[in-house]
């Protein structure tokens, strides 16, 4: 006896040490695929089979990685974006044009009294010696110089007029200052909101129609409309602040109202949400009500009395919800008798005209 207690001694500690072989550390637990195991028919916790739990031993606290929660996210109203502004210092194609408010240095080797430094006006005109003023915005340099030469032939036989841009691009200028945050947060940038109407605000732009747009397809339509004004600027868009999202949960909640969707949220979380349902609720027939793009109704009813008691392991009404779904948990058909005949009797017809009466059940013994 004692030689058969050793052996067995042994052996259990050898197939303790076997390669493979863990104690309490088992990575798989039983348990229930509802992605493979449910398909198309109704799981039970009968079904159970060994399934890989843990991917890492602490339980990888910070969460595994997913898939997007979306392909591609849109612009919403109340989305909060931030437009940072960079030069792109890219040589233009085409030869530039001076604007108003740029600088320019006229001289001429012939008379150095025309010589002088000047600043396209408002209305788009230099104003020079013996000539008055002359028209600069909309014009290249070489096309100003060749205006001046020939007018000034009128004036001198060799004018030898140069013009020297001093101080030019200052539509980029005045651009770059109303974005400059270099003195606060930093950099060059502008952070405005989705308004309702689903446009943004931006210097020099004005009103841009936003909603609907990929960061990519905003990106190209605020390029391509500066583009037009200004050159040299490129601005990349960069959503800093969701719009907020709300589920409501009303009925037999412990917390009834508006809550924030921060995440994928099904049923059942938004019912925790809540802080649970009450005793009395009809967890059978919870409904939820949803507005479509059109602003459509749509309502569904959906059964998570299964899920919320442990019986079903892979509920088929666990759904998710999105923005602005209203989830309606019902008074079970109890409750609501119960609640109808406490109406009745105190605050109906019993209520206005109390009758009392008494019954003597000895006295019924006789008849």
């Amino acid at each position: 006896m004692r030689i058969t207690r050793r052996l067995l001694m042994m052996i259990l500690m050898m197939w303790l040490l076997m390669p493979g072989v863990s104690w309490g550390s088992d990575p798989c637990r039983p348990g229930i695929d509802c992605q493979l195991d449910a398909g198309c028919h109704t799981t039970h916790w009968r079904q159970q089979r060994p399934i890989p739990w843990d991917v890492f031993a602490q339980g990888d606290y910070i969460g595994p990685p997913r898939m997007p929660h979306v392909p591609e996210y849109r612009m919403r109203v109340d989305d909060q974006l931030e437009f940072v502004y960079r030069l792109t210092r890219v040589e233009l194609a085409a030869p530039y044009e001076l604007n108003v408010g740029d600088e320019v240095r006229v001289e001429s080797l012939t008379d150095d009294k025309i010589d002088r430094t000047l600043l396209v006006q408002p209305d788009g005109y230099l104003t020079l010696r013996l000539l008055g003023q002359v028209r600069a915005a909309g014009r290249t340099v070489e096309e100003l110089r060749a205006d001046l030469e020939q007018q000034y032939q009128q004036f001198y036989k060799v004018p030898a007029i140069t013009v020297t841009p001093i101080k030019v691009n200052t539509r980029l200028e005045d651009l770059r200052s109303s974005v400059d945050s270099r003195y606060g947060r930093g950099g060059q940038s502008f952070v405005t909101r989705v308004s309702p109407d689903g446009t943004a605000q931006l210097p020099g732009l004005g009103s841009v129609p936003v909603l609907g747009l990929s960061l990519d397809e905003l990106k190209r339509e605020v390029d391509a409309r500066y583009q037009r004004i200004v050159s040299g600027i490129e601005v990349t868009p960069v959503l800093i602040e969701r719009a907020p999202t709300y589920v409501y949960v009303v009925g037999e909640v412990i917390n009834s109202g508006r809550h924030t969707l921060t995440g994928p949220t099904t049923i059942t979380q938004a019912i925790s949400l809540a802080g649970g349902w009450r005793n009395g609720a009809s967890l059978q027939h919870v409904v939820v009500m949803r507005r479509t793009d059109d602003w459509r109704l749509l309502a569904t009813q959906v059964n998570i009395q299964g899920t919320l008691n442990g019986t079903r392991p892979c509920p088929p009404d666990e759904i998710w919800l999105r923005d602005s779904d209203i989830v309606v948990v019902p008074r079970s058909g109890m409750l609501r008798t119960t609640d109808a005949i406490n109406l009745i009797f105190t605050r109906g017809i019993y209520g206005v005209v109390p009758i009392q009466a008494s019954v003597n059940f000895s006295d019924a013994s006789r008849l």
